[in-house]
């Protein structure tokens, strides 16, 4: 099996990725455009929460956009039950703030986050994501996939809160499994973002068709503090680059 290769081990990179940052230009907002004030979702990824991407949250505020939580205490549910919950939050950051959102997500969050576009692509103004498999969901360490069987044993004799087995294979997320198959709007920008060394998911399952991929050299958890990736979402948020993409 392909997984077996996964190097979960080099995920022990999380704390010095973190420092690195903290001496990092780019922390400082340097070698990055500034921000227009425009709504970004951050989405986390699997069994994560808003706390995981409050370095990135704090980062983008004080370079000039909006950071928004997903209001995920952890990203565990059934896909369908949460892109409901993000579309109706999707739905209230553009109408509050009177214009479309970029969306940000981790993992699994961001197989959410290309799932939002693809339902409202009149709400989504551009997608990034980190370390996504989007093109198979369980090519994953066996160890993150054991956790997934286990949570989808318990999400199927009831635990509220979880997806089931019904999510994979059943009518459950029938509809978000094949949205996830069709091409993705070309209206909008979507960057996804891999690392060969990530510890937790096949990076090949990163390389979605109709995404731009760019590589880094990073850990799985680590994107959501590698001063690289920081470099990349802020080039890739830049409204001038948001602008292009429009007139294109």
């Amino acid at each position: 099996m392909r997984s077996l290769a996964i190097p979960i081990w080099r995920e022990g990179r999380f704390a010095l990725e973190h420092a690195a940052l903290q001496h990092d230009p780019v922390q400082r907002g340097e070698g990055v455009p500034r921000g227009d004030g425009s709504p970004v979702l951050l989405v986390p990824g699997f069994l994560a929460g808003d706390p995981s991407l409050a370095t990135m949250a704090g980062w983008l505020k004080r370079l000039g956009y909006r950071p928004c939580r997903s209001r995920m205490r952890v990203n565990v549910d059934c896909a369908t039950r949460a892109l409901d919950r993000l579309e109706a939050e999707l739905e209230q950051l553009a109408e509050r703030h009177g214009r479309s959102v970029a969306i940000v997500g981790q993992s699994r969050g961001g197989t959410f986050a290309r799932g939002l576009a693809m339902r409202r692509p009149d709400l989504v103004r551009g997608v990034v994501t980190l370390g996504s498999p989007h093109t198979d969901q369980l090519a994953v360490h066996p160890l993150v996939r054991a956790q997934v069987t286990a949570l989808g044993v318990l999400g199927t004799v009831g635990v509220p809160g979880l997806f089931g087995r019904g999510c994979t294979h059943g009518a459950c997320c029938e509809l978000a499994r094949e949205q996830a198959e069709q091409p993705f709007p070309s209206a909008i920008g979507f960057v996804s973002i891999y690392s060969r060394s990530d510890g937790i998911v096949d990076w090949r399952s990163c390389l979605d068709p109709d995404a731009e991929h760019v590589e880094v050299r990073s850990s799985h958890i680590g994107m959501s503090v590698n001063a690289d990736v920081f470099r990349i979402v802020g080039r890739t948020l830049a409204p001038a680059r948001g602008r292009a993409r429009a007139a294109a």
